[in-house]
């Protein structure tokens, strides 16, 4: 069930944070901040940890201070993930994390001090390879800006990213990267569409401030469902007020389910009903839990009778379409064996498993 996406993505410059390849034909790479404090190396280190084993390609990290600095190239050293420093106003933080292995800046260059301060940082970070994301957001635009514009507009959000491309340009800097982001999906999805026209540079999409786990995920999906099938996105983050290691899980849900990428189990699941001849929510539930640690994509469909269980499982990788006390197993399509329904999620789990190793092994004696 391995559709191909029809949607025509928008063409973009290529650059790289760390080995991740973000714009042109690379995929669409999802990514994350850490809340925790950064100085507390040992938290941020175990968060980090959690977000590479859910499949974080990039994690984004706040250095507000020097002592932060300090801290993050104690982090830097003891994880894998490539690295975003978060920082604004201090140029000299930029210029300390540049030193201790960062591979990629989150700065505004208006804000983070005089034409001079700006271009030390710009020149090491051409020096070294390290790109550079301008971060517009909506709730804190520029004075003149606001003034002009009264409120925030796509048009001004595109206006202030546009006026720190134009000091990187001036400095014939171009490994840039620009998000314009607001907590509005209207004027996000605006903002997004206005400056695809302007800019060749890859976009990282995201509804700042969406909210919590529920609400911030169905206006993330909603706001970059409608960008990303415009073709317009690089890379996203999904920001919701809920444990970062979410964000992942829903910026590959949402990826998932366009056809735009493809990682870890994609469980196919009915809603349940009166036909169910097995608890379908609790069984999902198991499995989730179980299979998390899986990033190889695979399409599984559980479905809880055989009305619409055994058109979904010939489609899927491994499907169930449940039964009277035994349900009907689907292997690559065809019919293998009927299983009692009280062992579903352990044998669904061994199969699953069982396909990995069979892909690993096939991939290794290629």
């Amino acid at each position: 069930m391995h559709h191909e996406s029809p949607i025509k993505r928008r063409k973009t410059r290529q650059i790289h944070v760390g080995n991740v390849a973000i714009g042109g034909d690379a995929p669409i790479s999802v990514q994350s901040m850490t809340n925790t404090e950064t100085r507390d190396v040992a938290a941020t280190v175990a968060q980090i940890r959690r977000l590479e084993a859910v499949g974080a390609d990039i994690v984004r990290v706040s250095v507000p201070s020097m002592d932060a600095a300090e801290a993050f190239k104690a982090i830097r050293a003891q994880v894998e993930t490539p690295l975003v420093a978060d920082i604004h106003f201090d140029h000299r933080i930029a210029l300390q994390v540049m030193v201790d292995g960062v591979d990629g800046l989150r700065i505004n260059p208006g804000n983070i001090g005089s034409l001079d301060k700006t271009r030390l940082v710009v020149e090491m970070a051409k020096d070294k390879g390290i790109p550079i994301r301008i971060g517009v957001n909506a709730g804190s635009l520029e004075k003149d800006i606001q003034e002009k514009y009264g409120e925030p507009t796509a048009e001004a959000l595109v206006e202030s990213a546009l006026r720190h491309v134009s000091i990187l340009d001036e400095l014939n800097f171009h490994d840039v990267k620009i998000s314009v982001k607001a907590s509005d999906i209207y004027l996000a999805v605006s903002a997004y569409r206005l400056l695809s026209e302007k800019v060749d540079y890859p976009l990282h999409l995201g509804i700042t401030e969406a909210g919590g786990l529920r609400s911030g995920t169905v206006k993330s999906a909603i706001g970059l469902g409608l960008l990303l099938r415009d073709g317009i996105g690089d890379t996203i983050r999904i920001s919701l007020a809920a444990d970062p290691v979410e964000e992942i899980r829903v910026g590959f849900d949402i990826l998932k389910s366009l056809h735009l990428r493809q990682k870890g189990i994609n469980l196919i699941a009915c809603p349940s009903c009166s036909r169910q001849e097995f608890d379908v929510i609790t069984t999902i539930n198991a499995l989730e839990a179980r299979l998390e640690d899986i990033l190889e994509p695979m399409d599984v469909s559980v479905i809880g009778c055989v009305v619409n269980g055994i058109g979904e499982a010939k489609e899927a990788d491994i499907g169930l379409a449940g039964g009277d006390k035994r349900s009907i197993l689907y292997y690559r399509g065809k019919q293998v064996e009927r299983v009692e329904n009280i062992d579903i999620v352990d044998i669904l789990e061994k199969r699953i498993r069982a396909e990995i190793a069979e892909r690993q092994a096939a991939r290794h004696d290629a």
